[in-house]
Order: structure tokens, then sequence, then C-alpha cells
């Protein structure tokens, strides 16, 4: 198997982009990531996206329009798109770099994009409560927002975090967001505007969830003995991993914690011949902030019970020295545009491990970890990125 390499990266601004197609928002960020790569296109000799659901334009065969659009058809490049829930720009990240890593293609880019705001709420909510159990879940009046809530019931009531801490995980994404320049919301906020916000599903409340978004994120990927034939900003994809859980939450042996996370970090951090401790920056799924809180305790980047009050005393800012968490404004703040999601914490990593993320610039970092989350943790992804 050959080490893999990101040369390039790129994304647009997530948000509420009524004046842009879905069709616009891809190529935008993948012109962005060919440009930070100096390519023109030709030496691409394959394509993955990550996408969660047609619905939001009505549109299937999604792997065609992103080739025919991109300028790739006209040369019969594969492209396959990818679905996995929240964590499909995760897993087609995975897959672009399996097929680097296995020689079956050279040059390949990895795209996440969603255009989610041209449906009404009620609908949206549709298509996201599909990614729990339709027949058991969903079907039966679950929503994707009360599973989560009852995860931070159990949480609260274990002692594993309380209230204030799992609303400071949406503290800490929106300090990040606020140096975003692509992020959906810009604005620092106090923990009390999450905490008495409007309640979505108790003890949750507006500020616990993230944002309906559109927006796209893209990166090249080539073999690591390649990559200075393209730039000298690249980075090394340490380790890449995967792994599943039941779709129904109440199928699990506990709801405090998320078995598939746990399982491919510790895939990852044996594939990168490290452990948890040498983290310095972690892009964690927080599409509720108790998700967030879970991940930290997933990872092994915090002990069980420990993981909220590191949001709390702002040790996970990228200023404070120790781990920085989602120091793109995470999903919550930097917004949610679902199958890009993925991609744009592989983007931020690479932000970060060539020293080119600005005003939000974490020190020294030399390993970068990202975790891509679908439905209630039925679907995990966690990938390792070395500076070089």
């Amino acid at each position: 198997m050959r080490e893999v390499a990101i040369i390039g990266a790129g994304s647009t601004k997530f948000g509420e982009l009524w004046g842009q197609s879905f069709r616009a928002l891809g190529l935008e960020a993948g012109m962005k990531a060919m440009a930070s790569a100096d390519l023109s296109g030709e030496e691409i000799d394959a394509v993955y996206i990550g996408n969660m659901s047609s619905r939001f334009i009505a549109q299937q065969h999604i792997d065609a329009l992103v080739a025919d659009y991109t300028g790739m058809a006209g040369r019969h490049i594969a492209s396959t798109s990818i679905e996995a829930g929240g964590a499909s720009g995760g897993v087609a990240f995975r897959q672009g770099v399996m097929a680097v890593a296995s020689g079956m293609h050279d040059v390949v880019i990895v795209g996440g994009a969603e255009k989610m705001t041209d449906l009404d709420d009620d609908s949206v909510n549709e298509v996201l409560n599909g990614t729990t159990d339709a027949d058991w879940e969903a079907g039966m009046g679950l929503s994707l927002t009360s599973l989560y809530a009852m995860i931070a019931r159990r949480m609260i009531h274990d002692g594993i975090a309380t209230r204030e801490e799992i609303a400071a995980c949406a503290y800490n994404s929106h300090f990040h967001g606020q140096f975003n320049k692509d992020a959906q919301f810009r604005k620092e906020i106090k923990l009390d505007t999450v905490l008495k916000a409007g309640p979505t599903a108790e003890p949750l409340t507006m500020f616990d969830g993230a944002p309906i978004s559109d927006g796209a994120s893209a990166v090249i990927l080539c073999p690591l003995e390649d990559a200075k034939k393209y730039t000298d900003a690249y980075v090394k994809v340490a380790a890449t991993a995967q792994a599943s859980d039941s779709l129904a939450l109440f199928q699990r042996k506990s709801i405090t914690e998320f078995e598939a996370t746990a399982v491919a970090a510790q895939q990852a951090y044996e594939m990168a011949g490290i452990t948890a401790q040498d983290i310095k920056v972690a892009e964690v799924h927080d599409d509720y902030t108790v998700g967030g809180v879970m991940a930290l305790q997933d990872l092994g980047l915090y002990k069980k019970g420990e993981a909220g009050k590191a949001f709390l005393d702002g040790s996970t800012k990228f200023d404070a020295g120790k781990i920085a968490i989602n120091t793109s404004g995470g999903l919550k703040a930097k917004g949610y545009p679902i199958g890009a999601a993925g991609v744009s914490q592989i983007v931020e990593l690479y932000a970060q491990l060539t020293n080119s993320a600005n005003d939000r610039q974490v020190k020294d970092a030399k390993y970068g970890l990202a975790q891509s989350v679908g439905g209630t943790g039925s679907a995990v992804t966690v990938s390792i990125l070395e500076a070089m």
C-alpha cells in the first residue's frame, strides 16, 4: 500500500446561499482545491463525492452531475458518490485515500456538497430523520433531535456532563467560528445564549444543534512520494478508519458513548503509530453539542466525565495550549451542509498542519484528527493527518 498525501484543499462559504446552485457550489470548491495544488484538472483520474440526500435538490445520479459540470465527463473519469448520513463526506474521503493507496488511481479529488436550504424546515428534518431507523425510531415519531436529547438527559443523569458543560460545546464552536471567514455564524456567543434559547427537545435548545446549510468542500490526494511534484504545502494521511453500529439507538448497550467512534479511533491510532495524547488539533462531529462532548471521550482525548469540563473551562480553544477542538467553528458555527461536513473537517486540518489557518492557527501541531458521524453513531470515520 502506498502512503497518501493531501496536496490541495478548498471550500465555499457555508450558509444560506440562495443565489448558488448545488452545481455551482461543487464547482467552486473543486476549483479552489485544484488551484491550491496548482493543478489544471487534467491530472485528476478519479472523483469521490460525499452527498447525503438527493432529495434536497431532486436530482439523482450526483456522481454523473459532478463529473459533467467539472469537465471530467469529457475525459470519462471515474466518478463515485457516497451516502452515509452525516458521515458521507468522511466516508468519501476514506474511499479516495484507499483508491490512491491501492495504486488504482494516482490523483484523486474528494468533494462533499449539499444544498439544503431550497426545502422548508419540516422537509429538511424529515430527510435528516431518515438517518435513524425508519421503522423503529422515525416511524414512531422520534426525531434525530429527540434522540440526541435522550443521550443528553442520560449523560446528565449519570453525572458524565452537566447541562452547562454540554452547552459549552456550542460556546467553543462559536468562539472559533468568529475567525473563519467561510463560517455561517461568525459571532462569539455567551453560555447563557445556549441555555436560554428556545427549546427543541428537552434539555436541548436551538443553540445545541447545527444549522441547515448550503456549501461544498474538496481536497486533492496523490501518492506521498509524488507530493513535491505539485506543492511544498502538503500533509500526510497517517490513517483513516471506519466503523459501524446498529442503526437504532435503543439497540446499543449504552447510549452515552458511540462504540463505532472508539473502534475507529483505536484502529486509526494503531495505523498512524501514535496515541490520543499526540493529537494537537481535532475536528469532531458536533451536529449536536452532546455529540461533541461524547466525541472527546470516545476518541480517548479526555476521560469520561472530563470532556464537558474541558469545553467549559476553555481548554479546547485554539490558543489554550492543549487539544484544540473544532477550530473551524465546528458544524455548529461553521455550518452543516451534510455531505460536505466530513471533507470540510479535512480542509481545516490541512490548513492547520500547513500553518495557513491565520487567526485561529494552532501552534506546532503535528497531528490532526477528524471524526465524522452518521445518524446516532451508526457510521463513523476517524482520520489522522500528519504535518510534513
